[in-house]
């Protein structure tokens, strides 16, 4: 957990001040930042999320079966009901069909059970046949109908069975994973596919016990942060906070969910978050700051750092941790100390190593 600033007291935070430091007699004097610590301030803390879908679904069969058909890939866009994958069903289908005739015959037979229930009712009628034998004959067109039911029933289940084999998208959405190919057996349970609804994301972070009830009382506050992604890389103003009630007995932290608002270009689920919990502190009363013009930052590949003048006023290049950007400045978590001295204008440093 890191702490953080509010803008509003930059003022009193860590500064830095610009002056010329020369590094040699044929070489023009480099700008060079000296790192002053500031006062103490008000501090908040950052918390660590994710960016969710609302909507995720892992899709998978109630049947057993090869897939003989794979509709859609990993990225593919894919309209509610839409056929996204078929398993082999040729046993299931014969199974329909047995069940249908089978129903057949019930029915067959139910027929020649009625007409011998009225023959026999005739007879009854006539007194040729004692109340015995008509009953039999009762009993046996009762049995012959139950017989139609109980096979007619069967058969809407072998037909129900038969709509297992197909996989159709419970919504529109996007195509996450597939995790089966053709050919590959299908099993009830096993994971097929996995689905998200792009329209519909949010951030999700765990926050400490200690925190809970004050962010709860200070919602309105809170924002989120999404690194790489444009329009994004500052504290934003989330559409909804919601803070669960319930509290993980592991971890003893609690977790907030904040909306994001549709339509964010390169926004996807799993991607890293920060959440600010403005005007919050984890236990400190305040913390010491140091920002840096961004153009004082060196970038090469995966390393970031800075050049610092040692004491013989020579620039060396020193790794650095960032943290937020504010406006064109940003922060230096780590790899400074009070009186270094940075060079603002990197590309002149390296040339005078």
């Amino acid at each position: 957990m890191t702490m953080r600033i509010p803008l509003l007291a930059l003022a009193t935070l860590a500064s830095f001040s610009i002056h010329s430091f020369a590094v040699a007699a044929d070489v023009a004097p480099l700008k060079v930042i000296t790192v002053q610590l500031g006062g103490m301030a008000q501090g908040e803390t950052s918390l660590d999320g994710v960016v969710e879908a609302v909507r995720q679904t892992t899709l998978s069969t109630q049947v057993a079966g090869a897939v003989v058909a794979l509709h859609v890939k990993a990225g593919d866009r894919v309209k509610a009901g839409q056929e996204l994958l078929r398993i082999d069903a040729r046993a299931a289908q014969q199974n329909v069909v047995g069940s249908s005739a089978q129903v057949d015959a019930a029915q067959a037979n139910l027929l020649v059970a009625s007409k011998e229930l009225e023959r026999q009712k005739q007879l009854l009628q006539k007194q040729y046949i004692s109340q015995a034998a008509f009953d039999r004959a009762q009993a046996q067109w009762d049995a012959a109908k139950s017989q139609v039911k109980a096979l007619q029933a069967q058969t809407q289940v072998a037909q129900t069975q038969s709509g297992f084999f197909v996989l159709n998208a419970p919504y529109a959405g996007v195509v996450s994973d597939v995790q089966v190919t053709l050919g590959d057996m299908a099993m009830p349970g096993r994971a097929l596919l996995t689905m998200h609804d792009p329209s519909a994301l949010r951030v999700t972070a765990a926050v400490p016990q200690a925190l809970l009830a004050t962010v709860n009382a200070q919602q309105k506050s809170i924002r989120y942060e999404l690194p790489g992604v444009a329009g994004h890389t500052t504290p934003q103003e989330p559409k909804q906070v919601l803070l669960l009630p319930a509290v993980d007995p592991v971890t003893h932290t609690g977790q907030i969910r904040l909306s994001l608002p549709a339509g964010i270009e390169g926004l996807a689920p799993g991607l890293f978050a920060r959440v600010w919990l403005q005007g919050v502190t984890s236990g400190k009363a305040g913390v010491e700051r140091v920002y840096l013009p961004s153009t004082a930052i060196v970038r090469r590949a995966e390393m970031t750092g800075v050049y610092v003048l040692n004491a013989q006023g020579k620039p060396g290049l020193r790794q650095v941790r960032l943290g937020q950007s504010l406006g064109e400045r940003v922060e230096v978590l780590s790899g400074l100390r009070n009186g270094d001295q940075v060079a603002a204008e990197p590309q002149l440093a390296g040339a005078a190593r």
